[in-house]
């Protein structure tokens, strides 16, 4: 028995802001964001959408694609940093609650962009042991809500959105999630930080006033250690699994910054055609990045039924991780 993608949803919230409406905000230009990053805008949601309503916005999407019923459904795993509450309810309940599923194993995961991936593995487990039958896996952030729009290096970079897959069962090799490795390095945890609001610094008049509930991140750092982590990832997971690049038919990169994709498509012989780029329309979303790029992948007809995908992220704490999936939505 093998776990596999079933079906992939996702869910951007309608308001857009353009690199246009940050040179009013900050001291930056379209021309400089698109040079440095290759967004050009992002989805922002409203002040009343939490990240549980753009979830299962999502969910509700891939549940359909999976054709199964909402009931059929025994585990949700939600990856995300920007969670509803801190520290409890998990986002997960909530999303549960507003599906209607109740009595079933619902908890949040906080791997920041790798999110997704660390999900799938726990997903794959599940499956793959007997214990569940349908796990939906989702990646869903509201960053607007913990970006400092008076930071030029962060605030041009993160968007909201959210994206969902129903992983489930298969008796056909041809549709399992092959493989999924993922890492972690805690040395380098201060270059991908939200400081304030734990147990460390917890919320005060002085957090408040050093936007320490804010994201911040040492950029030129962290390209370094990105492009690093994720060519040696993709390097050992192929070569683990017996497969070359041109065995991959979609190369499918945590949507963080154009230039270090490039960099890693280029360094690892992926075909322009053959890799997923969104990060112009939707910016950075963390977690829900890669699910969002899977969706759309799929909506843009640029992923069939059978093919193998190459999922690769990087994110804080640090965290990475790489997976080969095979897209088996019908």
């Amino acid at each position: 028995m093998y776990a596999s993608l079933k079906s992939i949803g996702a869910y951007v919230p309608k308001n857009v802001l353009s690199n246009f409406d940050l040179e009013k905000m900050v001291d930056t230009s379209d021309e400089w964001i698109k040079k440095r990053t290759g967004i050009e805008i992002r989805h922002i949601a409203d002040k009343d959408e939490a990240t549980s309503d753009l979830a299962y916005e999502a969910a509700k999407v891939a549940i359909k694609r999976a054709k199964i019923d909402v009931k059929d459904v025994d585990c949700i795993i939600l990856a995300t940093i920007s969670p509803d509450y801190f520290c409890m309810p998990s986002t997960a309940c909530l999303v549960a609650e507003k599906l209607g599923i109740k009595g079933v194993m619902a908890f949040d995961i906080s791997a920041a962009c790798s999110g997704f991936v660390y999900s799938l593995s726990i997903a794959k487990s599940f499956i793959e042991s007997g214990l569940k039958n349908n796990v939906l896996v989702i990646g869903a952030e509201k960053l607007s809500a913990i970006t400092d729009y008076t930071d030029r290096g962060t605030c041009v970079i993160f968007g909201d959105g959210a994206g969902a897959a129903v992983i489930g069962r298969s008796d056909d090799k041809k549709e399992a999630i092959v493989d999924v490795m993922a890492a972690s390095d805690g040395k380098y945890s201060n270059l991908l930080i939200t400081p304030g609001g734990g147990s460390k610094y917890p919320a005060s008049e002085e957090t408040l006033k050093k936007h320490m509930h804010y994201m911040k991140m040492a950029g030129n750092e962290t390209f370094k250690i990105a492009v690093k982590t994720l060519t040696e990832d993709v390097i050992e997971i192929l070569r683990r699994n017996g497969l070359k690049s041109e065995d991959v038919d979609r190369f499918i990169p945590h949507q963080a910054n154009y230039r270090i994709i490039e960099y890693v498509r280029a360094k690892l012989d992926f075909p322009k055609e053959r890799t997923v780029v969104t990060v112009a329309k939707y910016g950075n979303t963390s977690a829900a990045s890669i699910p969002m790029a899977i969706n759309d992948a799929y909506e843009n007809n640029n992923l069939n039924y059978g093919d193998l995908m190459l999922l690769d992220t990087f994110g804080g704490g640090l965290t990475w991780g790489s997976a080969l999936v095979r897209f088996a939505q019908k």
